[in-house]
């Protein structure tokens, strides 16, 4: 970042994508020759889609395009998974299981596809030309804060800023603030609430008690919330650093009201993404029965399910979630607006977090076995928490339903004031917490194990 910050302005580009290289050759050193090769075939495809005059020359060409990348993620992400149903279902009828090598799942796989089918696709319907330059598309598709896992940056929204923009110095605070943050949340709350999570929902799940069980499903809750929307923050603060505007990935999303309204929350480019590149095209709101409705809604959900990981229990969650859309749509968000909001959050808040138990626990046996535990409250018994633990649970707990942190950089006054004293004074309060938030996240890192993020495996 200080190379980049030094740099004269046409060479900060190809800085900036080397450094992507190297940063995902760190992590991925064997998968880095089918990113950089694909990411070629790709170019050329998609600029055959921009130049061909053909119609039926620019689908084979979008088509040729989305076949390359979902062949990919098909093979890298879903082989062992469909070889290990294939066998198992070879077992049961007493036929000799397939001999499989098992195949090593890239990190940030599922973002790469999504980065590429949003450029081809969104050059297709016209909404966009193409970059004119290979390294251009590399750049859009590997720049390191958002490769691994996300937010999913849509083409037409930073192509401008890939080919040129400049950073000023309240770029590079605010990045700098929402950097600490995210780093923060995830080292300060995400891996101290981890453990809890691990210790509850990761051991012996026939000998929980039901207050074990509750500490163990509220604390992955807030976890995998930290988690990623600690990355997120990361990602966004890192690439305001270097003059990108990148989309909001969430938005309170515990404080919502209902389960649509958590899922314009949750995760918002993958809702985004899911809703403009499959469920419209497959109709929409539009069709003309609700059946279809209904089931278009379940479809892209077991879809998104299926999305997150190559497991059974992650279609379970996707299913869990369409079936309260639909619900929602039949007669639910009537319902719910029509009781006090501290009941249809509260409502929502316990369908969402009854739905992180399939997320989390692998089989529906075991997952069966955690909810027992949930409610089989003649095991409840008092389990004293550490003092540490009861802080960052309580911590979480607040800072969950206060309003986003986007809101608070973009709109707080001092950043725009005329007043020269105010905004210093805002910038000298934005620095000093980056700086305590970053000495607390390092001095956390160096005395205890690291936990990886966990949507990298996704």
């Amino acid at each position: 970042m200080l190379v980049y910050f030094f740099l004269p302005q046409k060479a900060k580009n190809y800085w900036a994508l080397l450094v992507s290289i190297l940063f995902y050759a760190w992590g991925a050193p064997n998968f880095l020759y089918v990113v950089l090769t694909t990411s070629i075939i790709d170019f050329y495809l998609v600029q055959s889609i921009y130049r061909a005059q053909e119609q039926q020359r620019r689908k084979f060409f979008l088509f040729s395009s989305l076949l390359l990348n979902i062949g990919l993620l098909a093979y890298f992400k879903y082989a062992n998974f469909f070889i290990e149903n294939v066998n198992a279902l070879l077992h049961s009828i007493g036929v000799e299981q397939l001999a499989w090598t098992t195949v090593a799942l890239p990190i940030g796989i599922s973002f790469f596809t999504f980065q590429t089918i949003t450029y081809a696709v969104e050059v297709y319907r016209k909404e966009h030309e193409p970059f004119r330059r290979p390294d251009h598309y590399l750049l859009y598709k590997l720049i390191f804060p958002h490769a691994i896992a996300g937010p999913i940056i849509r083409f037409k929204s930073v192509a401008s800023q890939v080919v040129s923009r400049q950073e000023t110095s309240d770029d590079r605070l605010i990045g700098l603030f929402r950097f600490s943050l995210g780093l923060a949340k995830k080292v300060l709350i995400a891996n101290v609430l981890a453990k809890q999570a691990d210790l509850y929902m990761g051991g012996d799940l026939q000998a929980l008690n039901t207050s074990e069980a509750w500490v163990g499903i509220l604390a992955y809750t807030f976890q995998i919330y930290y988690d990623f929307s600690g990355y997120s923050d990361m990602a966004i603060g890192l690439a305001r650093m270097m003059g990108f505007r990148f989309p909001e990935n969430f938005d309170s999303p515990y404080s919502s009201k209902s389960i649509t309204e958590f899922w314009r929350r949750w995760h918002i480019t993958l809702g985004a993404f899911m809703r403009d590149f499959l469920y419209i095209p497959l109709g929409g709101n539009k069709v003309k029965h609700r059946w279809r409705l209904y089931l278009n809604l379940w479809l892209v959900f077991l879809i998104s399910g299926l999305w997150h990981g190559a497991s059974w229990n992650f279609v379970l969650w996707g299913a869990f979630h369409g079936i309260f859309l639909i619900l929602d749509r039949l007669f639910l968000l009537n319902l719910l607006s029509k009781v006090p909001k501290m009941f249809s959050t509260t409502f929502t808040f316990f369908i969402v977090a009854m739905a992180w138990v399939l997320f989390r626990i692998d089989g529906w046996k075991n997952a069966k076995l955690f909810y027992y535990q949930l409610f089989d409250f003649k095991n409840f018994k008092y389990i004293e928490l550490n003092q540490s633990f009861l802080y960052i649970f309580f911590f979480a707990l607040c800072f969950s339903f206060i309003g986003r942190t986007n809101y608070l950089l973009e709109k707080t006054a001092f950043l725009t004031q005329e007043d020269y004293h105010l905004k210093s004074m805002g910038a000298l309060a934005l620095t000093i917490f980056s700086l305590i938030f970053l000495l607390l996240s390092v001095t956390f890192l160096s005395a205890s194990e690291l936990n990886p993020f966990i949507y990298y495996r996704f």
